[in-house]
């Protein structure tokens, strides 16, 4: 076994969920790295990962991704299609990529919903302050269960016009298809790709019912306006209104559910930021971006494809290379950050990777940012005493979308 394999095997190893923040030092060692022969590139200093996101000979287009990967590449929240639902716009490089993009953004933000997100402010407010009255009195709970899992999943639902009393079922083809992004060596990549295909169909079967009742009678929410939105670049089919919504219902609430909790688990692990935040609400904008950079919830991209050679730090990746960029260790790089493990919400220079960036950024940033800040400053606020009992807490398995299954803490009270 070479040293880049044992690197890569380990960081995908679930033993090494709770820290892989050393191996990824270790990476960074050798910034450009191959496995083996026919293996990916891994690419994990700041700079060099920031050059990718914005160089248009990496391809995320999920065909060139199945060509380049011997097993077929895995289906992800925008899969490769035995599911009937063609990929979604992630999975697309322009012009495709930001024809949909811009039909899909056309009722989340600018320039044509401008206000749509800070609009939600206080309906978000109320339903932070609604699931922390339900938390009860001095006693243990698990946060993710009880906050950090059911806030997102009700804005998302809201937003898209998904009925809240439906999660259980969605959740249940939800898991196997954010299973499919984890790049486990040791795993059954086939079977967990068919699983995955499977439940993206029965997810897209299920909102096919809604989408033909809002066609029919449109709502004020995002379905609605996806199947009636007539703007510049035309209507969307069906199908890209189904692998749009698919896209949202997943990437609305699994990312931001990491978000919060690797955001509790920092504040309880640095009480002396916890007691800043009751006291200084304001210092939540820069905890949040802090967090993004220190433990964000999308670790790697394992999913580019290289559509022309590319020379980088005297390393030449061959077309048809698959190449992973693992934006935590970018995130941890020297080069870019002082001091890069400190936890330091007042650092001054804050421009991480944690949403992305370039044509393939985060699109649904701007609600990310804003749920998680009132989520901190209102756990800060309110929670009496709150302690962890188990550090660290169990981990999801998935080494992309990192963060703790459960989180066990105990609490004195809720303020009001």
């Amino acid at each position: 076994m070479t040293h880049a394999t044992s690197l890569l095997r380990q960081i995908t190893d679930y033993a090494h969920r709770a820290n892989p923040y050393p191996l990824y030092a270790k990476l960074r060692e050798t910034p450009v790295l191959q496995e083996e022969e026919g293996g990916p590139f891994v690419v994990s200093s700041y700079y060099d990962i920031l050059g990718l996101l914005h160089d248009p000979r990496i391809s995320s287009d999920a065909a060139n991704l199945a060509a380049s990967s011997a097993d077929g590449g895995s289906a992800d929240m925008g899969g490769p299609e035995e599911t009937g639902l063609p990929p979604s716009f992630i999975r697309l490089d322009p012009p495709e990529h930001d024809r949909l993009r811009r039909m899909a953004n056309r009722p989340f933000g600018p320039p044509h919903s401008p206000r749509r997100i800070d609009s939600m402010r206080e309906e978000l407010a109320e339903i932070v302050s609604d699931l922390i009255d339900g938390l009860g009195g001095a006693g243990e709970i698990d946060l993710v269960d009880r906050f950090a899992y059911p806030f997102p999943v009700t804005v998302i639902c809201r937003l898209l016009g998904v009925p809240r009393e439906d999660e259980p079922r969605f959740r249940s083809w939800v898991d196997p298809i954010v299973a499919s992004l984890d790049p486990d060596a040791d795993g059954d990549t086939a079977e967990r790709r068919g699983e995955a295909q499977e439940a993206r169909r029965q997810l897209g079967m299920y909102l096919a019912g809604l989408v033909e009742q809002r066609g029919n009678d449109p709502r004020d929410d995002m379905l609605s306006e996806l199947v009636t939105n007539r703007g510049g670049d035309g209507p969307m089919t069906t199908m890209e209104v189904l692998s749009t919504a698919v896209l949202l219902l997943i990437a609305g609430h699994e990312t931001t559910v990491n978000l919060i909790t690797n955001g509790m688990l920092t504040l309880l692990r640095h009480p002396d930021v916890l007691d800043r935040l009751r006291h200084e609400p304001d210092l939540v904008v820069n905890i949040v971006e802090e967090l993004l950079r220190y433990e964000p919830p999308v670790q790697l991209v394992p999913q580019r494809t290289c559509i022309a050679d590319i020379e980088l730090r005297g390393v030449t990746i061959p077309k048809g290379s698959r190449i992973w960029l693992v934006l935590a260790s970018g995130n941890r790089d020297p080069e870019r950050f002082p001091d890069p493990d400190r936890f330091d919400p007042d650092r001054e220079d804050i421009q991480h990777l944690g949403l992305g960036s370039g044509i393939h950024s985060c699109f649904g940033a701007p609600l990310a940012r804003l749920e998680a800040q009132l989520a901190l400053a209102e756990l800060a606020r309110r929670l009496d005493a709150p302690r962890l009992l188990e550090d660290p807490p169990p981990y999801r398995h998935n080494a992309v979308l990192r963060g703790p299954r459960h989180l066990r803490i105990a609490i004195d009270g809720v303020s009001p």
